[in-house]
């Protein structure tokens, strides 16, 4: 099995964080998003993982070691391909036509999921999706009543259905992907100046290709700050039956209200904290209350009351009351 993680994007809707940290290594309780994701793939995956490919901007080499890393810990090898512009979802995925052969995964970096299954890799594909309110911005299939997708529509202007696509598919061939994707980009068929994979999906179905739907218990986003802590949130709640207060972090005379993730060499002290708050490595927080928020490495907290907020790496703050969403190496006092 070959893993393909699209994960090139600027990530603008969550700036400030992403200025200095790609999207994809934001921490979702303590690890960060991309690892949350392979991990939570590898689970579900009834054989070895060989591959993961990680679509990548310009990111630098301290991420592109972190990514070795991911892919080391799942028992697979990190292949590196760089997408220099962005030409939409099928021209990512092609980005990583090397490895786009045999049982294929593709998972793009801003899901993350919750699933109880096992994955089928005697199917032609699945395409996992969920039931939302407002399709407009997905894309969206159609299911006929034999189970199988009957059509792939793209950000539909009609409520056509409700199932939208979440950003996981699955391939038992990915040689087929792949060159239905060539035959896009070769014949410059587009759809709102992008390649896009539903068409893409289209035009394997109309060859023969049978798809059916995978479903998910959770679907959680990181497109924002409200969507980030939100998820940061219910992922606390996935893991609530661990122990997640890392054994070399200093808590003292602090209230805990699970769930908290508290990360290696944390020092917090007079404070109230919780629930769903993740605390990152070597910060430190003192004389606070803090409840739904999201707090990185290397960051120093004082007499702060902070609620659905984000606050980065080497941040100081002091005496302050407020919902807040802070990049890296900001000073704060009230």
């Amino acid at each position: 099995m070959n893993i393909i993680i699209p994960m090139a994007g600027k990530g603008k809707r969550l700036r400030p964080h992403t200025l200095t940290t790609p999207k994809p290594l934001i921490p979702i309780a303590g690890k960060p998003i991309v690892q949350r994701l392979v991990e939570d793939i590898a689970k579900v995956t009834p054989e070895p993982i060989e591959n993961i490919g990680f679509v990548i901007g310009d990111f630098g080499e301290e991420v592109e070691q972190q990514l070795h890393e991911i892919a080391k810990n799942a028992g697979a090898k990190a292949r590196l391909f760089r997408q220099e512009e962005a030409m939409g979802t099928a021209h990512a995925v092609h980005c990583a036509a090397e490895i786009l052969e045999g049982k294929v995964t593709v998972a793009f970096a801003d899901t993350l999921f919750k699933a109880e299954f096992t994955l089928d890799t005697s199917q032609d594909g699945i395409i996992w999706v969920k039931e939302v309110d407002d399709p407009s911005a997905f894309g969206v299939v159609k299911v006929e009543q034999d189970g199988l997708i009957s059509e792939f529509i793209e950000k539909p202007s009609e409520p056509v259905s409700k199932l939208a696509i979440i950003g996981i598919y699955y391939f038992s061939d990915g040689k087929v992907l792949r060159e239905a994707i060539d035959d896009l980009i070769e014949n410059k068929i587009m759809a709102g100046g992008e390649y896009q994979l539903t068409t893409a999906l289209e035009n394997m179905k109309a060859a023969g290709t049978q798809f059916s739907t995978g479903t998910v218990s959770e679907w959680l986003d990181c497109g924002n700050k409200n969507a980030t802590v939100d998820s940061n949130s219910r992922y606390l709640s996935f893991l609530s039956d661990q122990s997640l207060v890392d054994q070399s972090a200093t808590l003292e005379n602090t209230v805990v209200v699970p769930p908290v993730y508290v990360g290696a060499e944390a020092r917090i002290a007079n404070t109230v904290l919780g629930p769903n708050v993740s605390v990152g490595a070597k910060t430190k927080i003192d004389g606070s209350v803090i409840k739904d928020s999201l707090i990185q490495n290397n960051t120093v907290l004082k007499n702060v009351n902070l609620s659905n907020s984000m606050v980065g790496n080497y941040v100081m703050m002091e005496n302050s009351w407020h919902e807040v969403s802070l990049g890296d190496f900001i000073e704060l006092k009230g």
